[in-house]
């Protein structure tokens, strides 16, 4: 922590993405002046490069870090790229947590994944139910490196006394998402697919599968918060609540909503008035994935963005994205 003279300096490691930048946000507007933040563009630092992350934390000293970098894609891209998934991501996550013990800061918050769990975890999905079944086939590589991460966070703090924590987020959204029209996951896909429908005059937009599975969302602005909120416990009161080699916190709504409600939500919130369809040859997936937060909301944590509320800005940001393209390619 940083001093009455001088702020803690903190690494946001991943500061442009969605939620690195969401953490940015947080601890700007939450600190007072308590924090100098530090970041550095994928051009800057490769964080797969142990050689570069070393002489990075050399360098700069810092004193937290938030580790929200991450090689992360969607159902393709990690059938595709199994290999490129696991590996980098393990290389990231050795590299940063390595090199921040080694330089002495003793304070790190890890940023994992819902994925982490069994295909058939027990619903809702509580930190206990890690390491009890077979993962997802189509991400298993890069769920592996997660659960890898949390087990370096743990094993650091066993065997050198660091406070290393992790905190495993369920579905995000909101400012700075990626809204690629095939690589994207279900909010920003839905957002663009009915902007689209609504500006070309569309009569019917057809969503993939019965619309019956129910998700779990989560605002990435409370994401940051949870994550500040986490990173900031007493280390007595955070130790309370975890055990040794069970420590990672789940953070979501506690809300879950079928496909096709959020289908309705999100088209009234775009101002599409046209029909709503789905292609029941379309595979569901799994019926429901929602996380038991049980163990933050013990801590003194609890979300404040609705889901309705949280939609209406993801459009904003959706629109200003399409504005700042037009403005690029003038």
């Amino acid at each position: 922590m940083g001093t009455d003279q001088h702020p803690a300096r903190i690494y946001v490691a991943g500061h442009k993405g969605m939620v690195g930048s969401a953490i940015v946000r947080a601890l700007q507007t939450h600190g007072n002046g308590r924090y100098e933040i530090i970041g550095r563009t994928h051009a800057e630092l490769d964080l797969v490069d142990q050689r570069a992350v070393n002489d990075f934390f050399a360098y700069e000293k810092p004193d937290q870090v938030y580790l929200a970098a991450a090689r992360v894609g969607g159902i393709h891209a990690n059938n595709t790229y199994p290999a490129g998934f696991i590996y980098d991501n393990l290389m990231i996550q050795s590299n940063v947590i390595h090199a921040a013990h080694v330089h002495g800061v003793r304070k790190l918050l890890f940023l994992g994944s819902s994925c982490i769990y069994p295909q058939l975890a027990t619903q809702p999905m509580t930190e206990e139910a890690l390491l009890t079944g077979p993962l997802e086939p189509t991400n298993e590589p890069y769920a592996i490196a997660k659960i890898a991460g949390i087990k370096l966070c743990e094993s650091y703090a066993r065997q050198h006394g660091r406070d290393y924590r992790s905190v495993m987020p369920t579905n995000l959204y909101g400012p700075g998402d990626n809204y690629h029209a095939e690589n994207s996951h279900v909010i920003p896909a839905l957002i663009r697919r009915f902007h689209e429908a609504r500006v070309s005059g569309a009569p019917k937009v057809l969503i993939w599968g019965t619309g019956a599975p129910r998700r779990e969302f989560l605002h990435v602005d409370d994401m940051a918060s949870a994550s500040v909120y986490v990173m900031e416990l007493k280390q007595a009161d955070y130790a309370a609540q975890v055990q040794p080699q069970l420590s990672h916190i789940n953070v979501g709504s506690g809300h879950e909503v079928p496909i096709s409600e959020l289908a309705r939500l999100v088209a009234r919130v775009v101002g599409y008035s046209g029909q709503i369809g789905f292609d029941t040859s379309r595979p569901d997936g799994a019926p429901r994935k929602l996380m038991d937060s049980a163990r933050l909301q013990r801590m003194g944590w609890r979300p404040r963005v609705g889901l309705e509320a949280g939609l209406a800005q993801a459009y904003q940001d959706f629109q200003s994205s399409l504005q700042q393209k037009v403005v690029r390619e003038r």
